[in-house]
């Protein structure tokens, strides 16, 4: 019997000091993976483009790209398009979750509520974005608000399908305990629906904000006067590829950014999801 215990104290013993492999560590890798995969991708665009002669009007070299984002950035051309852009992708974003998380909420909370609105919202994302977006043109006029307002009904349906299921997701067995504490409804919503909602409401969120950003490029594109897509609109008119290509690394920058935020505050209001590969 005491060689089984020292038996299973020494085992004990080695599984716990295994050092287990440190987030930050297995981040750098990642991140020293993707650097070099894209420098190699890069590097072969510039020789291809070399050899091959080809003019910069078909196929820039990342050289040619560079410099002209560099240019674009240096006069303030590209910095005022993003931020335009930008602040309207945000504020579409901002609409589509609000309304999402409280009507999702409602839905999830009440099944005829349920039976009555969501045919109407099903319907409502059978229909092409351009069908209704002259009529919001009509009402609110070619702006910032318009563009945010098309960006938000974008990006709504997807965060407003993992709300409910986030709600739904929840069981009988911890719902019962909560009422055999007599929890109020706010501590209910507090301790145990908001946390399980979460890993939901980030992928709504992650899907939400690329939703967001394209629904106002594409309006941006074929009816602004200013923003990214308008750059990009007017680049590929102009025949300039170059400012073309800047512009969308620009955008791919922008989304980066907002994507890295965003994992962020996931594991700022989910720590106990830090842990995990």
């Amino acid at each position: 019997m005491e060689n089984f215990e020292r038996i299973e104290h020494v085992q004990g013993e080695t599984a716990t000091s295994a050092p287990s492999p440190s987030i930050f560590t297995s981040a750098a890798k990642q991140a020293f993976v993707v650097i070099l995969v894209i420098a190699l991708f890069l590097a072969l665009w510039e020789i291809f483009a070399t050899v091959q002669n080809l003019p910069p009007f078909f196929l820039p070299k990342p050289s040619d790209v560079a410099r002209r984002f560099a240019s674009a950035l240096a006069d303030g051309t590209l910095t005022r398009h993003v931020a335009i852009t930008w602040s309207e992708a945000l504020a579409a974003f901002s609409m589509g979750l609000t309304f999402s998380a409280f009507l999702g909420y409602a839905l999830a909370k009440s099944p005829l509520l349920e039976k009555v609105v969501s045919p109407f919202i099903v319907a409502s994302q059978s229909l092409p974005i351009f069908a209704i977006a002259p009529f919001v043109l009509i009402i609110l006029g070619s702006g910032f608000w318009s563009n945010a307002l098309m960006g938000a009904l974008v990006a709504f349906f997807p965060m407003l399908v993992n709300t409910i299921a986030a709600l739904r997701n929840i069981g009988d067995e911890p719902r019962a305990l909560m009422r055999s504490f007599a929890a109020t409804s706010r501590q209910a919503f507090t301790h145990l629906e908001f946390p399980a909602m979460l890993p939901y409401l980030f992928g709504g969120i992650r899907a939400g904000i690329t939703l967001s950003v394209i629904g106002v490029l594409v309006i941006e594109m074929f009816w602004g006067d200013r923003g990214l897509g308008f750059l990009l609109s007017f680049a590929r008119g102009q025949f300039d590829t170059p400012l073309l290509f800047a512009g969308i690394l620009a955008l791919i920058l922008m989304n980066l950014t907002m994507y890295i935020v965003v994992g962020v505050l996931e594991r700022w209001l989910m720590p106990w999801r830090r842990g995990r590969a």
